[in-house]
């Protein structure tokens, strides 16, 4: 009963004392040192420094894959809290959102940092670099971590556990510093050299190598206008005194949420109303209306309700859907895999949408097409006949709408072009983020599961597919918006756990999900509940939830 039996992916099997570190195990990989994250056991991603308590199968996560460059991030940020820690003992460093392949950080007290104060730091994680320090995974009592955080000045975090109820709460460490655990890190500073600050607005980058790129940072590519929406959103946070879960989770146990989903709504319809006036003071020139965005990112319901908002305006919108401009399934490209690439702009029949809208720009009328996804093809004459008038504005909706190449023969004045994403603005806590992807996938689990019958292993399964599709053909667009709407509530998580946790707990441990499930499961445990009926009837967390005032 003292001993367990690992077994590993060249076919090998050891037998281990009961309590055994994973890190004791690195060589059976045949990697080179450092070049392992953490391992999956069971199909669970444990640290390297966790301990083995049953029979497991052991596979390594290799830093290069897309899980280790999540938890090279994490570690970065983690590093940067201690140096942080380290230098500016009385000053908080609040972490943003991410820009490309970074995350922007500020001060608390709002002071600009000094670029010989971003010297500084980056001199301090180079020097814990070198130093080669462990970062180990472990257990405090809940009394104590309490304490610890409340000594340390780590507010938001002690707040967070204020929502737990575990005796004992796991920790990373490194020296002295304590943090709460939230995934895997690293085990040792040491693998962390490829990093850099950046001064950037009124605070800096701390700049990573993107998927794929080692240990490359490339330069900066920048999104002033996804910046600016972050910024405007945040400092509406910290307005409304909201910018962490905890103050989420306390406004739920204080029975007062319903006024600020009320506050969160409401500032959701007056931002929908700016865009529609400033296509109204196009009005002469616009005539369509161009929605994109990433999965999940509300762009019906948002289309919906600026649509509405257009009409107070006294212009009359027409929607169109990009999905009826599907090519016939046999002339559908293939992917690397040879499966069919539905994502690309050839998957669309581009020439015929072009000849359409040019038709309409004329004032003709044109029988817009319906494509049938159960047979691959367009119906013949199912469709809609549709004629523009003085004032009509085409609104069209679809991952392309930012590229040009979609609406080549249609002259850019005439397009006004919206980009629509879930930019969430809330914390964990002052140096752990909520990755807006993570906001994305778990409305798509619970819609997938509620609309199209699909499980949370479907849905987690096809999310890298959807994700390379969103860094080839959405993102490098983004920044030829006229405008971006952040569509994400901050309450949203805490709704959308009621839904998707018991989805995640259906995936069991010997699928290859499962570790994805078990991280998101861990997330959600943060978040105090909040019963659904509290979500207006227009509310874009409708599309994802049901019982929406809206058709679909």
């Amino acid at each position: 009963m003292n001993e367990i039996q690992l077994h590993f992916p060249d076919g090998s099997a050891v037998a281990c004392p009961l309590g055994t570190q994973v890190n004791a195990f690195l060589d059976h990989f045949g990697m080179v040192d450092g070049g392992v994250a953490a391992v999956r056991v069971n199909n669970e991603i444990l640290p390297l420094s966790a301990r083995l308590e049953v029979n497991a199968v052991l596979e390594p996560i290799s830093l290069e894959s897309p899980d280790g460059v999540m938890i090279y991030r994490r570690s970065l940020a983690f590093l940067l809290a201690v140096a942080a820690r380290n230098l500016f003992p009385h000053r908080s460093l609040y972490v943003g959102h991410s820009l490309g392949n970074s995350y922007y950080y500020t001060f608390a007290d709002e002071k600009k940092p000094l670029p010989q104060e971003i010297e500084d730091l980056t001199r301090e994680m180079n020097a814990l670099v070198t130093e080669d320090h462990p970062i180990s995974f472990g257990y405090m009592a809940y009394g104590e971590a309490l304490d610890l955080f409340e000594k340390n000045k780590q507010t938001d975090t002690r707040l967070l556990l204020e929502q737990r109820s575990e005796s004992k709460i796991k920790v990373n460490r490194c020296r002295d510093f304590v943090d709460l655990y939230i995934a895997p890190l690293v085990n040792r500073t040491g693998i962390l050299r490829s990093f850099s600050l950046l001064p950037y607005e009124d605070g800096f980058l701390l700049c990573f190598p993107g998927i794929g790129r080692g240990t490359v940072i490339d330069p900066l590519e920048d999104s002033p206008k996804i910046f600016s929406v972050y910024q405007e959103y945040k400092k509406w946070g910290r307005i409304v005194g909201v910018h962490a879960v905890g103050h989420l989770n306390r406004l739920v146990s204080e029975r007062t949420v319903k006024e600020y989903i009320r506050i969160a709504e409401a500032f959701q319809v007056n931002k929908i109303a700016e865009i529609a006036a400033k296509i109204y003071e196009k009005r002469d020139a616009v005539k369509m209306v161009l929605i994109a965005g990433p999965s999940s990112s509300g762009k019906t319901t948002t289309a919906k309700r600026l649509s509405i908002q257009l009409k107070v305006m006294g212009i009359d919108p027409v929607a169109i859907s990009l999905d009826d401009y599907y090519v016939n399934t046999d002339r559908t490209p293939r992917d690397e895999q040879g499966e069919p690439d539905y994502e690309c702009l050839e998957a669309l029949d581009v020439p015929y949408l072009n000849q359409q809208l040019v038709a309409l720009l004329a004032g003709e009328e044109v029988e817009i097409p319906l494509y049938d996804f159960k047979i691959g093809r367009r119906k013949e004459g199912g469709g809609r006949r549709i004629r523009m008038t003085r004032r009509t504005v085409l609104i069209v909706e679809g991952i392309h709408g930012l590229n040009d190449a979609l609406t080549v023969q249609i002259d850019r004045d005439k397009k006004f072009k919206l980009y629509v994403s879930a930019l969430t603005q809330l914390n964990l806590d002052d140096h752990n983020r909520i990755p807006t992807s993570d906001n994305r996938l778990l409305r798509r689990i619970v819609r997938d599961y509620q609309f199209r019958g699909n499980s949370a292993a479907g849905t987690i399964k096809m999310w890298p597919s959807v994700q390379r599709g969103e860094r080839k053909h959405i993102f490098p667009f983004q920044n030829a918006a006229d405008i971006a709407f952040n569509s994400a509530l901050d309450y949203e998580l805490a709704v959308l756990k009621f839904y998707a946790d018991p989805l995640l707990r259906l995936v069991k441990p010997d699928e290859s999900e499962y570790s994805e499930a078990v991280r998101l499961l861990s997330f959600l445990e943060s978040f105090a509940p909040i019963p659904p009926q509290f979500v207006p009837g227009q509310s874009i967390l409708r599309e994802f939830i049901g019982e929406s005032e809206f058709k679909y």
